[in-house]
């Protein structure tokens, strides 16, 4: 019995402990089960969450987005397969936009979130912080705004941090020195402040740091020096002070140094080459630094771009840069490199040696002698060659022309003589060529024409002759044109007209011929045309009305005629200078209507008529339209009349520039007056002075004989009087005269036709009112100040008009009989 019973119980045991660990296995299961849907619900809800703060999808990435697909297979979702639990979330460059929802931070098994390249703003949620298992967190190119949060030094697994091109806000936080495990950190292109916190000297295992384009300040902090494995350093577009880094020179592993527009200054180490044998790429521009650039940069054999422009550095460029055999790009444009000697550009001779050389630029220095002829044996990879405002003399080399993959070549601004090589044409890829401001002759060379993908074109400034070559038409893809202030004679050559991607001409002082084509109307692209000072003739074609966007025309000092065309379909003209012509007819009224134009000009024309009283010439200045004798109208016409007699001023000013020319004395200090000049007309006396040394006709000019006009009628006196000494000029007459002297140098018998016949002269001066005094001594003024030596000291027809229009209205509102001198006086000018 014992022992059946101990059997019993035994095997009762056995057979319980079975139905019991069944009972545990199901309950663990169902367990299991249920803490998996939990978990699942929770990834799903955040991205629900995440997907309900989207404000524009254009690309429906969220379509996917629903119950009846697990979120697993979601667009940008990626699941863990041992958990299926969100690890990776990448929507970059689907052009979402919205805010960054706090549910992300429930994703508590995400280890890479990548928003970039989207259009999401506000704030970084704090809620990220929870997310231990982040290591890549990219919210590049987006609007974010305030501050890098703090707790985001929580996700301690974090390798990538990149922030960049952003609107963030504040200081970087020193929490991020917690995030040792970093090996990116991008801040770049924020509006981060402050300084650079020490504390990132303790991501020793960074490799990019990334902070330029912010307003961070202060030094760069002696802490960097332990970031040895750091290969990308960008700190360029800050306002950090300081010499070049100390701590830098610590960090051989280096490949690119970015310390551009900051407040550095100083030299810089003379073995500065030396210290960074991996350096790849230099840049150092607009940092102050002087001395010189350090010859040992030669040694950085792995050396692809160096960038030093807008520095104070001297000396010359190391010979030795000849050796940097991979070198890509050279950039010392404006500094003060250069002796102003024949052997200044020695250092192109090296060069020839770096055969993948893309870019060379030393502009605006101070290199003098004459440009090798070895230039043509720099890099046939050469795209772009700069070298403007130098001394640099002699002829351009026509070895130049073997640079055949040129697309940029600027030489403007030296001392180049001879001519444009035919060669030029050779370099057919050439898309800009600037030779302005030297002293260049000969003709355009006909084989300018090759260069069929040139979009800029200066030539200016220079002694070309001859005609405007035809084969220009060929460079069917000019924007900008180019060759004022040069000797080119004959027409405008017709292909010219067809090159309808013309935005803006510069054509002046030239001695071009001919009439304008009513092709002209083909330049429908046109902003900016200036035809000034040349010698073209006929009318100004109709057409040019269809040069819709037109915003400046100057076709001053001419000899067009005919009338001005009708314009009113260029809204945006701003600029109308047609003066110094010989246009005739009334002044357009659509000229009145167009509000975009501020700054007009028909002086010295033929027009007739009366001016228009509306819209611009409402404010107008009577300057701009002097010299047309024959227009009339309301206030206008006080300002025009004076300037009849001008009609002969071309005459007296060619007869002043002829005596200069001559070597013949010119009227050039007005203290010596006509009787010590017997050569000099009575004209060429009220002619302004800077008209016999060479300027050019102006208003100032005008204004000048203008005063002495107004001299001459209140004083009866003429500037070749006698009674005027080398000691004095009518203009000194009358100045030294004014106030107190005014009636002893007045021209009494101007006035008498005003006077009573039964009222005595001398009683009637003798009784002049103080408030007449007054108006004398204005008007007489006026003169003076017009006739000043200095043309900056004269006064403007505006201002003229001005003070008269005071005078007018202080005097005339007496109303009693004493003011018939003042209306005589007024009527007079």
């Amino acid at each position: 019995m014992e022992v059946f019973t101990t059997s019993f119980n035994f095997h009762t045991f056995l057979a319980i402990r079975a139905v019991f660990l069944v009972f545990l296995l199901s309950f663990s299961l169902q367990h299991a089960a249920s803490a998996a849907f939990l978990s699942n619900e929770t990834d799903n809800l955040a991205l629900l969450g995440f997907k309900s703060q989207i404000t524009e999808d254009p690309s429906r990435v969220f379509v996917s987005w629903n119950d009846s697909v697990h979120f697993c297979q979601w667009t940008g979702v990626k699941c863990g397969l041992r958990h299926v639990r969100v690890i990776r979330l990448n929507l970059k460059g689907l052009r979402l936009a919205g805010t960054i929802s706090d549910h992300l931070g429930n994703l508590s098994f995400l280890n890479s979130l990548d928003l970039a390249e989207n259009a999401f703003h506000e704030k970084i949620p704090q809620q990220l912080s929870r997310l231990p298992r982040l290591q890549y967190l990219n919210l590049s190119f987006n609007y974010l705004t305030g501050e890098i949060p703090a707790n985001l030094s929580h996700c301690v697994k974090l390798k990538s941090l990149v922030l960049d091109h952003n609107t963030l806000v504040g200081k970087i936080p020193y929490q991020v020195g917690s995030l040792t495990k970093l090996v990116n950190l991008y801040l770049r292109n924020n509006n981060l402040t402050g300084i650079i916190p020490g504390s990132i000297g303790n991501l020793t295992s960074l490799e990019k740091l990334h902070l330029s384009y912010n307003n961070l300040e202060g030094e760069v902090p002696v802490s960097l020096a332990r970031l040895t494995k750091l290969r990308i350093l960008g700190l360029s577009v800050n306002s950090l002070s300081g010499e070049f880094p100390p701590p830098l020179y610590n960090l051989s592993s280096l490949e690119l140094i970015s310390l551009s527009l900051n407040n550095f200054s100083g030299n810089l180490r003379s073995e500065l080459g030396n210290y960074f044998p991996n350096l790849q790429i230099l840049y150092l521009a607009n940092c102050q630094f002087i001395g010189s650039i350090p010859s040992s940069l030669a040694n950085a054999s792995k050396l692809l771009e160096l960038d030093f422009p807008v520095n104070n550095f001297t000396g010359n460029i190391p010979k030795g840069f000849g050796n940097l055999r991979n070198l890509l790009w050279l950039n010392v444009w404006n500094n003060h490199l250069g002796y102003g000697k024949h052997d200044d550009l020695d250092f192109v001779n090296s060069l020839t040696n770096c055969s993948s050389l893309q870019m060379l630029h030393f502009g605006g220095n101070q290199f003098g002698g004459t440009l090798p002829h070895s230039i043509g044996n720099l890099s046939s990879q050469l795209q772009r060659l700069l070298f403007f405002e130098n001394r640099i003399g002699g002829n351009i080399p026509r070895e130049i022309s073997n640079l055949v993959n040129l697309n940029l070549l600027d030489i403007g601004s030296n001392n180049f003589i001879g001519s444009i090589p035919d060669s030029i044409g050779r370099l057919t890829n050439l898309g800009a060529l600037n030779l302005v401001n030297n002293l260049l002759t000969g003709v355009i060379p006909f084989s300018i024409g090759n260069l069929t993908e040139l979009v800029y074109l200066y030539l200016g400034l220079n002694r070309l002759e001859g005609n405007i070559p035809s084969t220009l038409g060929n460079c069917n893809q000019l924007l900008k044109l180019g060759f004022s202030e040069n000797n080119l004679t004959g027409t405008i050559p017709q292909q010219l007209f067809a090159l309808s991607s013309l935005t803006d001409i510069f054509a002046s002082n030239n001695s071009l011929t001919g009439p304008l084509p009513v092709d002209i109307g083909n330049w429908n692209h046109l902003t900016y045309l200036d035809f000034s000072y040349n010698n073209l003739s006929g009318m100004i074609p109709q057409t040019l009305g269809k040069c819709l966007t037109l915003g400046e025309i100057y076709m001053k000092g001419n000899s067009l005629q005919g009338t001005i065309p009708n314009l009113e379909d260029l809204p945006d003209l701003q600029s109308l200078d047609l003066s110094l012509n010989n246009l005739s007819g009334p002044i357009p009224h659509f000229i009145a209507n167009l509000t975009s134009l501020h700054y007009l000009n028909l002086s010295f024309n033929n027009l007739e008529g009366e001016v228009p009283v509306t819209g611009i010439f409402s404010n107008l200045s009577a300057d701009v339209l002097s010299g047309n004798s024959k227009l009339c109208g309301g206030i206008q016409e006080l300002h025009l009349q004076p300037c009849i007699y001008q009609k002969t001023r071309k005459k007296h000013v060619l007869a002043l520039k002829r005596r200069n020319l001559n070597n013949q004395p010119a009227p050039q200090d007005r203290s010596k007056s006509a009787h010590f000049y017997p050569n000099i007309s009575y004209e060429e006396l009220r002619t302004a002075t800077e008209y016999g040394m060479g300027s050019k006709v102006s208003v100032v000019g005008d204004m000048y004989s203008f005063g002495i006009l107004i001299l001459e009628i209140f004083t009866g006196r003429r500037p070749t009087d006698t009674l005027f000494q080398a000691s004095s000029t009518l203009h000194h007459f009358v100045e030294t005269a004014l106030p107190e002297k005014v009636m002893e140098i007045l021209d009494k018998t101007a006035f008498h036709g005003e006077m009573s016949k039964a009222t005595c002269g001398e009683e009637y001066w003798g009784n002049i009112k103080k408030e007449q005094m007054e108006c004398l001594v204005g008007i007489l003024e006026i003169g003076v100040a017009c006739s000043a030596e200095s043309p900056r000291d004269r006064l403007t027809m505006t201002q003229v008009y001005s003070k008269l229009t005071l005078i007018r209205e202080k005097f005339l509102q007496r109303g009693d009989g004493g003011h018939r001198l003042q209306v005589k006086a007024l009527d007079l000018i």
